[in-house]
């Protein structure tokens, strides 16, 4: 065990988790790569939980930061502030959301707690609906609608939560069916559900679940539910911190895989957008977000360093193409990864869109979730100088592959071969 690893263990909680059998030291990066206290260099194909997601140390986002810094790093909200107010305006006009607000935080978790709040209070309710095999975060509220038990540590909650069949497609009581009979039976259940319950506040949604492993219903079912959500009066929170920016390479945001019926009420993001910096946000449409009849503040929210990060990485992202990129690219390696998984009993599903590609492990000749091997192939990938991640529902056993959206066609290849390896060292 390392000095560091040892010092850790002496002063964090017990449940902060660590990757790997002998935790790394990452002390620094470029491009898609990064390297360890030791010297040892990996492709990165996480990128810090799809965070880092143009470039690990971009020299336009380093510039930005650098420059501002060099002029003001905190201010907060009560003062005018002239890079948040034009990261919001880019912001709004993205966003799909006739007439938006944008209202900026330091995280995910935080942009979801906010997006509840506002929901709540708009419809004077504090039933929400969630989806099952869902995470939205790790803030009291946040645990409280997550619908996957190794993140949800309390059953204590602020809020009524119920949770909705859809979120995954490929498991569950309407496995065996068609997309579209599958669409139907999740409407059904939804309609029945509110059939027994009083007003709901929202429906709160990632488009492609992340920690629960980039699973996702057929293209269409948030605009089916979207229907039956308008006759109750009940918003839609899309939770786009893990699928926005372009990263599912089709669409710039995950709702547009269900646009049919319109843009959800509400929009959360964070992660990418930042590269690293701490930026989450809300977008949402003028009444829902002017909704709150007393004070509110973020003291970190939309600081001037973050906020010039935000603007030099989205604007980078956009001339660059990279949303094109991630869909050419993560096509040829879900490619390249289904045809090694073919070879492999013990791979059940290769899944997910554009650079978000789920690997679900199972243990041979079953439909039992394998996270022993799981933990063995992020092992065994590791040594093979690749670094990814894990998730899953009932058991963490989906690799996770979210390497920054500019990876190369020869990046990707190297990171399928190393991949193709660790599956079979891992047996």
């Amino acid at each position: 065990m390392s000095s560091l690893h040892h010092r850790h263990l002496a002063v964090s909680p017990d449940w902060l988790a660590l990757y790997y059998r002998h935790p790394l030291e990452i002390t620094h990066g470029e491009g898609r790569h990064v390297w360890d206290a030791d010297g040892n260099r990996y492709l990165d194909f996480f990128g810090g939980i799809l965070t880092t997601m143009t470039a690990h140390a971009l020299p336009e986002v380093t510039k930005a930061v650098t420059e501002q810094a060099g002029r003001i790093i905190h201010s907060s909200t009560l003062y005018l502030n002239r890079p948040m107010v034009e990261l919001a305006e880019r912001v709004a006009s993205l966003s799909g959301i006739p007439d938006a607000r944008v209202f900026f935080t330091t995280s995910g978790t935080e942009a979801n707690d906010t997006a509840l709040l506002l929901a709540t209070a708009y419809r004077r309710s504090n039933q929400i609906l969630a989806m099952r095999n869902s995470y939205h975060g790790r803030s009291f509220s946040a645990v409280s609608i997550t619908g996957n038990h190794a993140w949800s540590p309390t059953a204590l909650s602020p809020l009524q939560t119920l949770y909705v069949h859809g979120g995954v497609r490929s498991r569950g009581p309407y496995a065996h069916l068609s997309d579209e009979e599958f669409i139907a039976a999740c409407v059904a259940d939804l309609e029945d559900l509110l059939g027994h319950t009083r007003d709901a506040a929202a429906l709160i949604a990632e488009p492609i679940q992340g920690v629960g492993g980039f699973t996702s219903p057929p293209d269409g079912l948030y605009a089916a539910f979207r229907e039956v959500l308008d006759r109750h009066g009940i918003l839609w929170i899309s939770d786009e911190v893990q699928t926005g920016w372009g990263r599912t390479g089709e669409h710039f945001w995950g709702w547009q895989a269900h646009a049919e019926n319109g843009p959800p009420d509400i929009v959360t993001f964070a992660k990418g957008i930042g590269n690293g910096m701490s930026i989450g946000g809300v977008i949402a449409r003028a009444d829902v977000m002017n909704c709150l009849d007393a004070n509110s503040i973020s003291t970190f929210g939309g600081s001037p360093v973050t906020m010039a990060a935000g603007l030099a990485n989205l604007s980078y992202l956009l001339e660059h193409d990279l949303q094109g990129n991630a869909r050419r690219v993560g096509g040829l390696l879900t490619e390249r990864l289904r045809a090694i998984a073919a070879g492999s009993e013990s791979v059940r599903e290769v899944r997910g869109r554009g650079l978000m590609i789920g690997i679900e492990l199972v243990k041979p000749g079953t439909d039992e979730a394998n996270p022993e091997a799981a933990s063995a192939v992020l092992e065994a990938a590791r040594e093979g100088g690749l670094l990814i991640g894990k998730g899953g529902g009932h058991n963490t056993s989906v690799l996770r592959i979210a390497p920054p959206l500019s990876l190369s066609i020869p990046e990707a290849e190297e990171g399928a071969a190393i991949l193709a390896d660790a599956l079979r060292a891992a047996g």
